[in-house]
């Protein structure tokens, strides 16, 4: 039986609706609408335009219904930690926040005078970053909107709160939160209140093929979807939809989710929360089926795309294939810089960034776009090795082979980079592992396909295109 399913997939640059037909031996995408997440600054801070996004999801779902009148389920996926709040009567207090935006540096001065970083890892094992929903929170306390806040909705939640009421928090991305705890599988509530943040607004926890509901009316209205649509629970933070979308033939593999953040690691049976694993900075998050992502979070294809926007703004398009071309011809042994040094996380003019790091680190200036270009995808090669062989001295797996999926699967140079630089083999693609990851959650949830999440990842495996990529003899690894 092969039957057709909607994902709702939200990146931080970009959304996506996708119509998913999946069968026992079918797995096909078939893109509805897709649009952008521009963010908003506005006199008090960064904000996510999410009634912009609504907006696009509607559409997207209408497109959705054309393509396939009789599409029986809705998933969303989207990014983690940020979130909205709704009061009493189901309104929102407010456009949610972007986690760029720089609040949350007290909120971090506040959460780590209460609990020591050791005392957070230890119960969550969250990597401690300031764009964490626990820093947000503590920077909101004493606020109008916290104070009148009923519930706490992460961004999934909220789009299917809207789309089909019910307020809950799906736990792949409550684990995120740097609120939750991996080992139990709840809320940390003894941490989130001696941190006296209001424990009251966590919703009810949900997992990955839980059955949320019907569709309201009036989206059936606005979109012409069925009457008996339905929203089902995905891995709703997109890495781990992204994982399950991961082509993997057994256990021993790492993953880059690569976009506008890349997400290195691998997957495992228990969190790993000691000393080590916190000094590496290593988060412990929830995969489907109770698996645990161990990952490092890397700056990704932000410094390029942030380098790529400030080349716009100062002299119109640039050809993006033409620039990885250019950058591909230059030797090794270029400047390198550190991709997560917390200066290149807001918005702004990245090259001046990268060209004062390396000046800071005395290292020359790229002298070209191409030269700023492959100092970018030289440095996330970098990282991507230094995560790997973290998370395999520290989880004692042997890992067999890297899979690159995202977007960043797509970009040629840095993915035999990666392969040079890991010493491994990379799997790239599929470009849509999330939304692959998003549909075949929702299939198995409707009967439409069985099995576990090896069963689910030979589809993947044997129905996308895949480019597998070999390191080169005597490839020299970058500086660090």
């Amino acid at each position: 039986m092969t039957d057709t399913v909607a994902a709702v997939d939200l990146g931080a640059s970009s959304g996506r609706v996708m119509v998913g037909h999946v069968g026992p031996h079918t797995l096909e995408l078939e893109e509805a609408y897709r649009f952008a997440n521009d963010p908003v600054t506005l006199p008090d801070g960064l904000h996510w335009d999410v009634l912009r996004l609504y907006h696009d999801i509607v559409e997207g779902l209408r497109r959705a219904a054309r393509l396939s009148p009789t599409l029986s389920s809705v998933g969303v996926d989207g990014w983690g930690v940020d979130y909205g709040l709704i009061d009493r009567d189901g309104r929102l207090l407010g456009n949610p926040y972007h986690y760029r935006d720089g609040r949350t540096a007290a909120g971090m001065e506040r959460v780590h005078e209460a609990v020591p970083r050791e005392r957070l890892y230890a119960v969550t094992g969250t990597q401690i970053m300031p764009i964490n929903t626990v820093y947000q929170l503590a920077a909101a306390l004493g606020t109008v909107e916290l104070e009148a806040a009923d519930a706490l909705l992460l961004i999934p939640d909220l789009i299917g709160y809207w789309l089909a009421g019910g307020v809950h928090a799906e736990a792949t991305n409550a684990s995120t939160t740097g609120l939750f705890d991996p080992v139990a599988g709840s809320w940390a509530l003894d941490l989130v209140r001696g941190l006296g943040l209001p424990a009251a607004i966590l919703p009810r926890l949900v997992h990955a093929g839980d059955p949320l509901g019907a569709i309201r009316p009036q989206v059936i209205a606005d979109t012409g979807l069925s009457r008996d649509a339905v929203l089902t629970a995905v891995g709703s933070h997109d890495t781990a939809s992204a994982v399950v979308g991961v082509p993997a033939e057994d256990e021993r593999f790492a993953y880059i989710s690569c976009g506008t953040w890349a997400l290195v690691g691998v997957e495992l049976d228990a969190p790993i929360r000691g000393k080590a694993s916190q000094q590496a900075n290593f988060t412990n998050e929830r995969g489907v089926d109770g698996r645990i992502r161990y990952l490092r979070n890397v700056m990704g294809l932000w410094l390029l795309q942030e380098s790529v926007r400030t080349w716009e703004r100062e002299g119109g398009p640039v050809d993006f294939a033409q620039l990885l071309a250019a950058a591909a011809e230059l030797p090794r042994g270029g400047s390198v810089v550190d991709v997560d040094d917390p200066g290149f996380l807001p918005p702004g003019d990245m090259p001046a960034r990268i060209a004062a790091h390396c000046r800071a680190t005395d290292q020359p200036v790229p002298s070209s776009r191409p030269a700023f270009a492959r100092c970018i995808l030289d440095s996330l090669a970098g990282a991507f090795a230094r995560a790997i062989a973290d998370a395999r001295r520290l989880s004692g797996l042997d890992i067999a082979a890297i899979h690159i999926v995202g977007g960043g699967s797509r970009n040629e140079l840095l993915c035999q980079l990666t392969a040079d630089t890991c010493g491994l083999p990379v799997v790239a693609g599929p470009v849509e592992a999330t939304a692959l990851g998003n549909v075949l959650v929702q299939a198995r949830a409707r009967g439409l396909i069985g099995g576990d999440l090896a069963t689910l990842r030979s589809v993947v495996r044997a129905t996308q295109p895949l480019r597998r990529y070999e390191p080169s003899p005597r490839a020299p690894t970058p500086a660090t």
